[in-house]
């Protein structure tokens, strides 16, 4: 029988989603641009009740208190409208007779997800023989055996990040443009703040016209003190000053921010490298995790992306967003198996509770419920 990615191959590539708005501007590709007087200033604590610009999340949204929080809503309720959970759903829920033709379908779901080819190959592969073993009773059967590859697939990579005894902890924020590093940022402060940790902001990203802006907004409204030079300082200058001040402040945590750039650009992925040698200066072991940005609706590039940037300076961590509404959602399993890197935290939503600590079974259950 005919392999259904050779069937599959003739079709034309799907065009890349455009950026987000919150992570667009100009310039962002131009050369790093060395300040003539360098500044180093402590950063003030704005107390306004601004709005903030440009965030995926509404002020109120992110800063609403826990009582007035509607509660949680499950993986299951995220998760059931991305492509991946519709398609599983409809394949499923007409009840199919056990048959290669099933198999087939399912394959083509899982292509189409953005499972990956060699993911997909290996799943079809080991069901396809363990029904032509008659392990399975019927499609139900073969449906829960999925549901637990899928799992095992995920469930080595499902490691929460863990900030120990360090202080500082230092967390490089890297990513492509558009994937929402700024917003998974302001969502990261406010998580370590519930557990009463003291944060410290760097605003690394000093290319994107509104980086740094923005990220003051958002240390406005978190209490969240941010250290900052302004657009077109050096963005190492910037996260060392920001080191040397949370050693003296003794914060907990300092979460840096860098400029949004293509992967495909060496230029500017060479400064990633410089960042992590300026901050070696100080902390040998720092940054303690480099968490990279993915933009789950970005398919088999995330593959790429993650590679140039392991590459450039050592990808430790990874944290999927977007992956609720159109999001194929598949990714994560192509990721897991490629990179088999930690998948730190989800976005399933705008909310600031809806970035969650990745949880296999629970992410699988999203997607493809028990007993449904």
């Amino acid at each position: 029988m005919p392999s259904l990615w050779n069937k599959l191959a003739g079709r034309k590539p799907r065009p890349e989603p455009p950026p987000m708005p919150e992570e667009t501007a100009t310039g962002q590709d131009e050369p790093f641009r060395q300040p003539s007087i360098p500044v180093r200033r402590e950063p003030e604590v704005p107390t306004t009740e601004s709005a903030l610009p440009n965030v995926a999340s509404g002020p109120d949204d992110l800063l609403a208190p826990a009582q007035a929080t509607p509660s949680r809503r499950s993986w299951r309720d995220r998760l059931s409208s991305s492509g991946f959970a519709r398609g599983l759903s409809s394949l499923f829920v007409r009840n199919p007779v056990l048959s290669d033709e099933l198999l087939d379908e399912l394959e083509i779901i899982l292509l189409s997800a953005d499972v990956g080819v060699a993911s997909t190959n290996e799943l079809i592969d080991d069901l396809r023989r363990r029904m032509h073993k008659r392990e399975f009773a019927d499609a139900m059967a073969l449906r829960e055996a999925l549901r637990t590859r899928l799992v095992g697939l995920l469930q080595p990579v499902a490691q929460p990040l863990e900030v120990g005894m360090r202080k500082p902890f230092v967390l490089l924020v890297v990513g492509v443009n558009g994937v929402g590093k700024t917003t998974t940022i302001g969502k990261l402060a406010r998580r370590f703040q519930q557990e009463n940790r003291g944060v410290l902001l760097a605003a690394g990203d000093t290319f994107r016209a509104a980086a740094v802006a923005q990220l003051q907004e958002w240390g406005s409204r978190l209490g969240v003190p941010v250290c900052s030079q302004g657009q077109g300082a050096d963005s190492a200058s910037v996260i060392f000053d920001a080191l040397q001040m949370a050693v003296a402040h003794k914060h907990d945590i300092l979460i840096a921010d860098t400029a949004g750039r293509l992967h495909t650009r060496s230029g500017l992925m060479d400064e990633l490298a410089k960042i992590k040698r300026v901050l070696g200066k100080l902390d040998a072991e720092a940054p303690h995790e480099v968490l990279m940005v993915i933009d789950g609706t970005t398919g088999q590039n995330a593959i790429n992306q993650v590679r140039e940037f392991i590459n450039a300076i050592g990808v430790t961590g990874l944290a999927v967003t977007k992956l609720d509404g159109t999001a194929k959602g598949g990714v994560v399993f192509a990721l897991a198996r490629e990179f088999a890197l930690p998948i730190r935290y989800v976005g399933l939503g705008e909310r600031a509770e809806d970035m969650r600590v990745f949880d296999a079974r629970a992410f699988v259950d999203g997607l493809l419920p028990v007993g449904s």
